[in-house]
């Protein structure tokens, strides 16, 4: 399942002279995946062309109809080498509708495929 999210809110944590930040995010999930998250993001710069991120997201709202919340990690490295990027959703953090939630997430350019199960 693919759905498309916009930022609406990047409030990053200024440690000018350090490699590493912090930063909160608000987003607005549009399609099967249609409500509101917010994410705490640790980043790293070690040197240019080079970057990295660990998240913890909580989303609220439908995922295919279904109601409820959830809590995804997720995280990626870029390299002059290219990109990659990874996810899950945390075990036992789905609630009403989408209690039970397991999956694999990967973040792309305002892009989440979640491939999850349900029960």
């Amino acid at each position: 399942m693919e759905s498309k999210f916009t930022i609406t809110r990047w409030d990053d944590a200024d440690r000018a002279g350090s490699e590493f930040g912090h930063v909160l995010v608000d987003k607005t999930y549009t399609g099967p995946m249609e409500g509101t998250s917010t994410a705490e993001l640790t980043t790293c710069q070690p040197a240019e062309g080079s970057a990295g991120y660990v998240a913890v997201e909580k989303f609220e709202g439908l995922l295919e109809g279904r109601a409820g919340t959830f809590v995804f990690q997720h995280a990626g490295i870029v390299s002059p080498a290219g990109q990659q990027n990874y996810g899950a959703v945390v075990p036992g953090s789905g609630t009403g509708e989408l209690a039970g939630l397991t999956g694999e997430v990967r973040m792309e350019h305002e892009l989440i495929t979640l491939d999850y199960r349900l029960g």
